[in-house]
């Protein structure tokens, strides 16, 4: 860290060390705040700001570290969280006027470890209604910016988590990912996100599971190791067994530059490629497979879940009508005119490619593929309508990212390098379920040489 760097530049695990040395909670928090003021108007990332919380929270943290008794590694340091993960005592509005005014009295159970372990909640950050969608905004809040160029989205549903995390108003960010709500933001903003295993990370009572298991609550970070210290503290106690898995001794690894004939945006198509050439002058055993057809029927799976999640939800508030946006009306229609057959069908066609990701896995260690295929779009659209010439539908950039959600399997977005004055660029490595460790271990272990973070021109 550059002694002349600003507070709310430091990541989590360098503000432990710097606590550990002596550096007051109530400096940085005090710092980030008049960061916070400075900065959140420009992107709209932040909703819901708890400054005399944190402040307490701040102080009693700094006695921890005087008495040499600190909770945690996270002790200290400034958290985010997603406004459809529960907070006690916040506000949590899941971006939609349904839900305006319901404030919780407990926390959410990842939101209780944080607590714990001294952490500081600073508030709430932003989402698309229901976070159903790839770009963030909504009627309550507005539309937020992306760091690096706030007509740009960040992307979503964690866009105003990413936005936060960006732009130096936390350290790091709770959040949820469903179909690849983490890893896609985290690409467009130049961040890592992970999305672990299912059932890794358990989260007690919170909002309707409108998406069922392929939702799962992980961490964003500027740094993998942050992504790890994150991870000790909400997955515990299974994550010291994870990270326990021995390592292999030659990793095999699957490059897919895309799924069937999705498009891809020609720069995130060469930044990828550039970053697989360098990864095999590493020494790295990458095979490019193509064409991948595996993942296909997934084109037909994603849309039942989320309309007939959607049409469940609202059936649950009588009068909604009127309080929801055109997108999600319509999204109601189409889930109301489905079946339980249509549902069972499209779980079936899940277990099928489970079967199809199972022998793909017992070849080959980790799957890597573009985080994103479209690079992001003006922020208050819901996405991009052509990619590298071609006509593409409202999943067409998130292509990549939900078959880790529907087969419960971790995976991450990395920063790969790029030039001065560019757009960042993600790239997705997936492993087989529970094999988070792995996944994580080697995340860090290439970080700086393939994957590096950079700050927006003026965050």
């Amino acid at each position: 860290m550059d002694d002349r760097a600003p507070l709310w530049a430091m990541s989590a695990c360098e503000f432990a060390r710097a606590f550990a040395d002596g550096l007051s909670p109530r400096a940085v928090i005090e710092a980030t705040l008049s960061h916070i003021a400075a900065t959140n108007p420009r992107v709209n990332a932040i909703v819901t700001l708890d400054a005399s919380g944190a402040l307490a929270a701040a102080d009693a943290s700094a006695k921890r570290w005087r008495d040499g008794r600190p909770a945690s590694a996270l002790d200290g340091v400034p958290v985010t969280v997603k406004d459809n993960i529960l907070v006690a005592g916040l506000r949590a509005t899941w971006g939609s006027k349904l839900y305006r005014d319901f404030v919780t009295g407990e926390d959410e159970l990842p939101v209780r470890r944080l607590r714990e372990a001294g952490a500081i909640i600073l508030g709430k950050t932003n989402v698309p209604e229901f976070t159903v969608h790839g770009y963030t905004d909504n009627a309550l809040f507005g539309t937020t910016g992306n760091p690096w160029d706030p007509a740009l989205t960040p992307g979503g549903s964690s866009g105003g988590a990413v936005a936060a995390v960006a732009s130096g108003m936390c350290a790091l960010a709770l959040a949820t990912d469903g179909g690849g709500s983490i890893r896609r933001p985290a690409a467009h903003t130049g961040l890592v996100g992970f999305k672990p295993s299912r059932d890794i990370v358990a989260r007690g009572k919170g909002f309707p599971a409108i998406l069922g298991e392929f939702e799962v609550i992980g961490p964003i970070a500027r740094c993998v190791e942050d992504i790890r210290a994150a991870m000790e503290v909400i997955a515990a106690p299974l994550w010291s067994r994870l990270m326990a898995e021995p390592t292999l001794p030659r990793l095999r690894i699957a490059y897919v530059p895309t799924f069937g004939d999705a498009p891809v945006d020609p720069i995130i198509r060469d930044v990828i490629e550039r970053t697989i050439v360098q990864a095999r002058a590493l020494g790295l055993d990458v095979e490019t497979v193509a064409p991948f057809t595996l993942a296909d029927p997934l084109d037909a799976v994603w849309p039942v879940i989320s309309q007939t999640g959607i049409a469940w939800l609202l059936e649950r508030h009588p009068g909604w009508q009127g309080q929801v946006s055109p997108a999600i009306v319509e999204m109601e229609a189409a889930g109301r005119s489905l079946s339980a057959r249509d549902y069972l069908n499209a779980l079936d066609q899940v277990a099928a490619l489970r079967r199809s990701f199972d022998a793909l896995f017992a070849q080959y260690d980790f799957l890597i593929t573009p985080s994103t295929a479209a690079m992001p779009w003006p922020a208050t659209e819901s996405h991009p309508a052509v990619i590298d010439g071609q006509p593409v539908g409202p999943r067409g950039h998130a292509v990549f990212t939900a078959i880790a959600n529907a087969l419960g399997l971790p995976a991450i977005s990395l920063p790969c390098i790029i030039p001065d004055g560019a757009l960042p660029v993600g790239l997705q490595v997936i492993a087989d379920r529970d094999h988070d460790g792995r996944l994580i271990r080697f995340a860090r272990e290439y970080e700086g040489r393939l994957f590096v973070h950079r700050w927006p021109s003026s965050p």
